[in-house]
């Protein structure tokens, strides 16, 4: 009880040094902005150079302090050279969002219900199996090997997952590749918060549904493809990036200092079933 209890302080995020994966568009520019504008000390880390330089100078123009580290999750040493400038820079990383992943493309059924001979199971390439696992998962994989050393050390920090419901679902027009890609994840995610625990370091997993992101070459911003989810929605809508920032700062602020290997559904209630 007392002064911790009021909202100020519970998600008081104000300083913490945080880094942001695939955090120049969509879900990781939303979390950016949030922990930005409310005074954590942000580094975005994205493969995309132009766009990074974009996202960055745009949170820079309205007063946050953020920088970019030009990163390919794949890519270990690229990763560790971008934690590294961060450690340089700030002396510590409180907060790791490793949220960058792609997609896997359209599922087995079209969006009419049909089935598409393209995305059937024995029609997957192994180079789309091999990248969307190694960008979702091993991306992920790499993301923790690179901070936690810092975090040890200090003996504290976060690390939030941006995870799916399709981790622990089946999916009619979503990619296969995904799905198994999130289900990995959705078990390194528990795995990592239990071994991670006695260092003070808090794991945990945001899970949302479809959003209007431009992953997927941004299909979903079509009207026609977003039909499907938003029917078996209760909600009736996609979440937009916006919708996940609040579960963002609970993540990294105090209001969640005992959580850890928990996971946050951001789905309108798709998981719970088709309503009305």
């Amino acid at each position: 009880m007392g002064e911790d209890m009021k909202a100020a302080e519970l998600f008081d995020v104000s300083g913490l040094v945080t880094l942001v994966t695939g955090g120049a568009s969509g879900i990781g520019a939303a979390i950016a902005e949030a922990m930005a504008t409310n005074g954590a000390k942000v580094t975005l880390v994205d493969r995309d150079a132009g766009t990074l330089a974009t996202a960055v100078e745009t949170l820079a123009a309205a007063g946050n302090e953020v920088y970019g580290e030009l990163a390919d999750v794949t890519d270990r040493a690229a990763l560790d050279k971008a934690v590294a400038a961060i450690t340089a820079r700030h002396g510590r990383l409180d907060v790791a969002f490793a949220n960058a992943g792609i997609s896997g493309g359209p599922g087995f059924l079209r969006t009419d219900g049909t089935r598409d001979a393209a995305t059937a199971i024995e029609a997957l390439s192994e180079e789309l199996w091999q990248r969307v696992l190694t960008t979702n998962l091993t991306g992920a994989f790499h993301t923790v090997q690179a901070v936690v050393p810092t975090m040890r050390r200090q003996g504290a920090g976060r690390i939030i997952f941006t995870s799916s419901i399709s981790a622990t679902k089946t999916e009619l027009h979503v990619g296969t590749a995904y799905v198994a890609s999130k289900a990995g994840l959705a078990q390194f995610i528990r795995q990592v918060a239990l071994e991670l625990a006695n260092d003070g370091i808090l794991v945990n997993a945001i899970a949302p549904g479809p959003v209007i992101t431009n992953i997927g070459g941004g299909r979903l911003k079509d009207a026609a493809a977003r039909a499907p989810f938003e029917r078996l929605a209760p909600l009736h809508r996609l979440a937009r990036p916006e919708d996940i920032q609040g579960a963002a700062l609970y993540f990294a602020s105090p209001a969640s200092r005992h959580v850890t290997g928990a996971e946050l559904l951001i789905d309108g209630g798709t998981t719970l079933g088709y309503a009305d």
